[in-house]
Order: structure tokens, then C-alpha cells, then sequence
């Protein structure tokens, strides 16, 4: 069957922005893998030959007990997550800053039942001592039972965990009996920034269960809830339909999953929005005026600005505030960022900054 359609193109394909990586379209790659895994007929809700190799796949980066649940979004895969490894009267740490704390809609605490004991942190991460203010009370009735602690990597501030405080951390958790979530959404670009294998941070860290996101490198749509240890969790497969995030095509999220990860498609895409965020940062740390706020460790770009400039900067280029009062904001890169892309930004920055001057 020939392919047509009736769609007519209604964006600019060259047209790029900072706002956020979801913003970038699907990798080729990954389109192509649709198309593969398109054609006959397959069995639905994850019976079909793709979601089984994707266990393999899957395995071949976090270890041999690791089982892989494919998710539609990663508010979904983060509800599922929390609620198979806690209880109804369960709690979980996270910093204050975490996404699923501020970007979640209130959705691990309306969907999932669990309670938010959320920590201020100065860079997004949290340490053991962090957990300890909100890790007490397992006695009192009516205290929410701190169950989970849930870091995520990298951080909503493009920080990154090293190998040895997620160990730490993870130690730390189960010493005390509670679990660890690892919201991983741009966990690809963690592994970039540090060099390091995906299981050097999660598996053989003693992470328990973690998100990994594929659509901020790159896919289509999907993210999965990755159990590390199966003893940490129950019902998952029940959990996730009750959860309204099984799908019923499912060979067409685990075939972006095996396009991603079976190669270095992954780690090609990470690493160079990493690298374009590193070239964005350079470059606008050099405009007098500029203040880079947080180390730059992923493809995230925090500055502080005069608010005159971001306004007028917004009407030119599209990004978001990360906190308005304060003249904060967020620049994101992608896998389809260019060096172009960058440095036309750094370019207008400092212009409206010459003009503020």
C-alpha cells in the first residue's frame, strides 16, 4: 500500500528554540524503527515480539533481573513506580525541587496516594543528611510512613548524581527500610556527563526501581518503569493497567526503546545536546551581565537576566522562566540542536544585553 495523506505541514522545520528538549521532534532513527515495526498484524498490550526483545535489551544495560514496563508519558511511569513500591499509608523523600513535587500537577499524591515530604536542596540533590530531616516518625500513626526515597538524575536543575552519592544514598535509604525511585527522564544525558555504563549509577548503585525517558532524547512517545529489584515492588503489571498506561500497540513504544538503547543511539543523542548546553553556557557566561547559576552537567542551562532582557529576549526566541521573580531562566538543548542554533542564541543575548547596558 502506497502511503498519502491528507496532513498538510503547519511548522517551520528549521525553526529550533531553547525552551525545552521536548520541543524537538522524533530522531529519524526512531521514525525509522516505527515504520519497521509497522505492517501485519502483532498481539496487543505487550504480548508482541518487540516488547519481548525489549526485556533483552534492557537487561543488556541494567542486569539480569531487570524487568522493563513501557509507559506512555513520564508523569505515568513515575505514579506506577511509586505506587508499586509503597504502601497507601506511604511517604517518599524527595528534594523540593524534584518533578514530581512542582511539575507533576499534584499527581503522586491524588493518583498515587502517597505523601510528599519534600527537601530544599542548593543544587537539586539530595545527600543522607537531607533525607534524614524528613526520614523519622515510623512509629507515629499519624505521620505518612516515609517508604521511598526518589532522587532523580539528572536533577530539574541539569545537576548530576555521581555513582558514589546515588551508592550513598542508596545505602543510606535502606538501612532505614525504605526504597529507591531514580525519576530518570534525562538519565541518557547523567551517563554522558559522567562516562560511565547505565548500571554504574542504578543497578550496581542499589537503586531499586527508575523511569527512563526516551522522549527527551529523542522518541516518539514512551517512557519505561525499569524494576531493578523485583523484591521492591508488587502488582506492577496490574498497577500499570489500572493506571490507564498500558498500551494496547505496544510494539511501537519497544521498538523506539530498541533503536535507542540496542546501539549508541542513546548516548550519541545525550551527548551531544550535553555538549551544545556546554557551548551555550560558554558562550553567554562571556556576555557582562550573564549569570550562569548552577553547574552545567546536562543539556539544561540555568541564568539569571534583567527581566527587560528575557522579555524582550522571549519575543525572539521562545524559552521559559525557572523563577520570574528572581529573573531566572531555563535554556534547553537537544539532539537536534546545532552549533548554528547556539551560537545565533549567544549572539541576540548579548545584543539585548547591549542594549540594557
Amino acid at each position: 500500500m502506497t502511503a498519502t495523506t491528507d496532513a498538510v505541514r503547519r511548522h517551520d522545520p528549521e525553526l529550533r528554540g531553547f525552551a525545552s528538549d521536548n520541543y524537538a521532534g522524533a530522531h529519524p532513527e526512531i521514525l525509522a524503527a516505527i515504520a519497521l515495526a509497522n505492517g501485519g498484524h502483532q498481539v496487543s498490550y505487550g504480548e508482541d515480539d518487540y516488547t519481548a526483545h525489549l526485556q533483552d535489551v534492557m537487561r543488556g544495560h541494567f542486569g539480569p533481573t531487570a524487568q522493563t514496563f513501557p509507559v506512555f508519558n513520564g508523569t505515568g511511569a513515575n505514579i506506577l513506580a511509586l505506587q508499586a513500591a509503597s504502601e497507601r499509608w506511604g511517604a517518599v523523600i524527595c528534594a523540593a525541587t524534584a518533578h514530581i513535587n512542582v511539575d507533576e500537577g499534584g499527581a503522586p499524591e491524588r493518583v498515587a496516594g502517597v505523601k510528599l515530604l519534600a527537601v530544599p536542596t542548593e543544587d537539586g540533590k539530595l545527600t543522607p543528611e537531607l533525607i534524614d530531616r524528613e526520614a523519622w516518625g515510623w512509629e507515629d500513626e499519624h505521620r505518612a510512613q516515609p517508604q521511598i526515597v526518589s532522587i532523580a538524575q539528572t536533577t530539574e536543575l541539569g545537576t548530576c548524581y555521581t555513582p558514589e552519592e546515588i551508592r550513598e544514598i542508596c545505602d543510606h535509604a535502606h538501612e532505614r527500610g525504605m526504597k529507591v525511585h531514580l525519576d530518570g527522564a534525562r538519565l541518557a544525558n547523567a551517563a554522558a556527563t559522567l562516562g560511565v555504563p547505565l548500571r554504574a549509577f542504578t543497578t550496581d548503585a542499589g537503586v531499586d526501581l527508575l523511569c527512563f525517558g526516551g522522549t527527551k532524547n529523542g522518541l516518539l512517545f514512551g517512557e519505561s518503569v525499569v524494576v531493578l529489584n523485583p523484591d521492591a515492588v508488587r502488582g506492577m503489571a496490574h498497577l500499570r493497567k489500572a493506571s490507564m498506561q498500558l498500551a494496547s500497540k505496544m510494539r511501537f513504544m519497544s521498538v523506539q526503546f530498541e533503536a535507542l538503547l540496542a546501539g549508541d543511539l542513546w548516548l550519541r543523542s545525550a551527548s551531544h545536546a550535553n555538549a551544545m548546553a556546554t557551548r551555550l553556557a560558554e558562550g553567554v557566561r562571556a556576555v557582562d551581565g550573564v549569570e550562569i547559576l548552577y553547574p552545567v552537567q546536562s543539556n539544561a542551562v540555568f541564568a539569571r537576566l534583567p527581566h527587560e532582557v528575557t522579555e524582550r529576549l522571549q519575543k525572539r526566541h521562545r524559552f521559559y522562566y525557572w523563577d520570574e521573580a528572581a529573573g531566572d531562566v531555563r535554556w534547553m538543548c537537544s539532539f537536534d540542536t546545532t552549533e548554528a542554533d547556539v551560537d545565533g542564541f549567544v549572539a541576540v543575548v548579548a545584543e539585548e544585553m547591549g542594549k540594557h547596558k
